[in-house]
């Protein structure tokens, strides 16, 4: 089965985000790998502010998502629920033959692949709120003792299939089907936002998906 529906076209019109009704309004963009994506929303203070303070979340949705499959694609076992890096990017378990690679922007690994970038979209939750704004629509136990860092959970989320990856301390990334896009960065903007949070481009997340550390703390 072909993928190259789901896939942007070199050379073509930059695609826009799932979500861009919602997080390009008053936004700045910038064309990246060939995705219009959202750089701040003008005032790099206020938004670094508010992911240091309080919560902030962006559109990731540009971020190279593709299904693994086959042999090897996942060492270990899936009930572990642990994310392991891979380039620059996330391998995160489905079954013992099936992952979820996310964030990787290197050549594509060698087996079966399903390019599902277009498919998907994903919203940055980052902050000491980050935790509390997902409870405010999730019920997954994100506390460090059920789910540390580098967790990765299926579930629902605001009431729709998706994952949750955590990718920090204070770092989550939410995906889901690119058809929730719209209605998925309402719900995170109104739970945000209650919180003193606010929208953030990707120049106030560097780097969009933290490094794995060693150290793993436990929050209550």
């Amino acid at each position: 089965m072909s993928a190259g529906f789901l896939t942007v076209a070199a050379g073509g019109p930059p695609a826009r985000s799932p979500l861009a009704e919602g997080s390009h309004r008053g936004a700045e963009l910038e064309e990246r790998d060939g995705w219009m994506v959202v750089a701040s929303y003008g005032d790099a203070e206020g938004e670094s502010r508010a992911r240091r303070e309080a919560v902030g979340w962006a559109d990731l949705s540009h971020l190279p998502k593709a299904e693994l499959s086959g042999a090897g694609t996942w060492i270990g076992s899936p009930a572990e629920g642990l994310a392991t890096p891979r380039g620059d990017g996330w391998s995160c378990p489905l079954t013992p033959r099936r992952a979820l690679l996310v964030g990787d922007t290197g050549a594509p690994p060698e087996g079966a692949t399903l390019d599902l970038t277009s498919s998907l979209g994903a919203i940055s939750i980052v902050g000491p709120e980050a935790r509390e704004t997902i409870a405010r629509f999730c019920a997954l136990d994100t506390r460090a003792a059920v789910m540390p860092p580098f967790g990765f959970r299926p579930g629902s989320i605001a009431r729709t299939p998706g994952y949750l990856l955590r990718a920090g301390e204070e770092a989550f990334l939410l995906i889901f089907g690119a058809a929730y896009g719209a209605y998925m960065w309402e719900v995170v903007a109104d739970a945000g936002s209650r919180l003193g949070g606010r929208p953030v481009g990707a120049a106030a997340l560097t780097p969009a998906l933290p490094a794995p550390r060693q150290e793993v703390t436990t929050d209550a």
